[in-house]
C-alpha cells in the first residue's frame, strides 16, 4: 500500500503495478498503466481464472450491497479498499434500490480518488463522499466518515480483497474489529478475499508480489472466517463467492473461484 505522506505524483508510482489498477486490468478497464498491464497478463499466464475472480468479485459486491440495502434495510455503507470504479459500484446498486442511501468510498491510491470524484456521483436524495486514507488508519476513516453518515445507526462496512493487502503481523484482523467496535449493533461486515487453496494462484501471486508496490497475501478460508469472530453470519456462511446468493439461474454459469467471503451481523 502507498504511503499517505507522499504527494499524489509520487504515490501513483506509475513505474510498479499497483494493486487496483491492475485488477482494473483484469476487469478489463482502461484505467491502468504499462507495469500494471504487465503485471496482469504475468498472472493471467500463471493463473488464467484470475480474471474470473475479479468478476466474481464484483457480482458479490452487488449481490451483498442488495441483501443489505433490500432484506437488512441498510441505508448508510462504509466502502473500504474502492478500486476503481466500474460497473456496479456500492452507491449504484445501494440508490438504485433506496435513492436516500449515504455511501463513504475509502481509498488511499490517488488515482482510485481521481475517479471516484469524477464518475462516483450520488442521487439527489444520498450522498457520496471519499476518503483519502489507509486501511490502517481506522480513527481517521471513522472520524471523516462520520461527516457523511451516522455511526449510532447500522452501517455497512465493505472490505473485498483489501485485507489481503496485509501481511498476518499487522494483524488484520484486529483492525476490521475495531471498525466494527465503532458501529452500532445492527452493522453488517461484508468481506472476500483470495485464498491459498490452489497451488498454481499461489505462485502467480507470488510472482506478481515480486514486482508489485503492494503485495497480496493469500489465506486459508479458515482464516478468513476469522474476521466474522463476533459476528451472526448470514447465511449460506463462509463461502467461495460465486456461492453466496448467487441470482436465481444464474449458479450453474459461476465458475468456482479461489476466493471466499460472507455477511456477517453486529449482535
Amino acid at each position: 500500500m502507498s504511503d499517505p505522506r507522499q504527494s499524489p505524483d509520487e504515490r501513483l508510482q506509475t513505474d510498479r503495478p499497483h494493486s487496483a489498477r491492475v485488477w482494473n486490468y483484469l476487469l478489463g478497464g482502461k484505467d491502468n498503466y504499462p507495469p500494471d498491464a504487465a503485471a496482469g497478463e504475468m498472472i493471467l499466464k500463471a493463473f488464467p481464472d484470475i480474471a474470473g475472480i475479479a468478476r466474481a468479485q464484483r457480482a458479490f459486491l452487488a449481490r451483498a450491497v442488495r441483501f443489505l440495502t433490500g432484506e437488512a434495510g441498510v441505508r448508510q455503507f462504509l466502502d473500504i479498499g474502492t478500486g476503481l470504479p466500474t460497473a456496479n459500484n456500492t452507491h449504484e446498486v445501494a440508490q438504485w434500490m433506496a435513492p436516500e442511501s449515504r455511501i463513504v468510498y475509502v481509498d488511499n491510491d490517488p488515482l482510485v480518488l481521481t475517479h471516484a470524484r469524477a464518475l462516483l456521483t450520488s442521487t439527489p436524495e444520498g450522498t457520496c463522499a471519499y476518503i483519502d486514507a489507509d486501511v490502517r488508519d481506522t480513527g481517521r476513516i471513522l472520524r471523516e466518515a462520520a461527516r457523511t453518515i451516522d455511526l449510532n445507526r447500522p452501517v455497512g462496512l465493505t472490505m473485498l480483497g483489501i485485507m489481503g493487502q496485509l501481511p498476518d503481523e499487522e494483524n488484520p484482523w484486529g483492525l476490521v474489529r475495531e471498525l466494527l467496535a465503532a458501529l452500532p449493533a445492527g452493522s453488517y461486515l461484508a468481506l472476500a478475499d483470495g485464498t491459498d487453496t490452489s497451488e498454481t494462484m499461489t505462485r502467480a501471486i507470488e510472482a506478481y508480489n515480486a514486482h508489485s508496490a503492494s503485495p497480496y497475501h493469500l489465506r486459508s478460508p479458515a482464516r478468513i472466517a476469522d474476521f466474522f469472530e463476533g459476528l451472526d453470519v448470514v447465511e449460506p456462511g463462509v463461502v467461495r463467492i460465486s456461492d453466496w446468493r448467487p441470482d436465481p439461474g444464474r449458479s450453474g454459469d459461476l465458475a468456482p473461484s479461489h476466493a471466499v467471503g460472507a455477511v456477517g451481523r453486529k449482535p
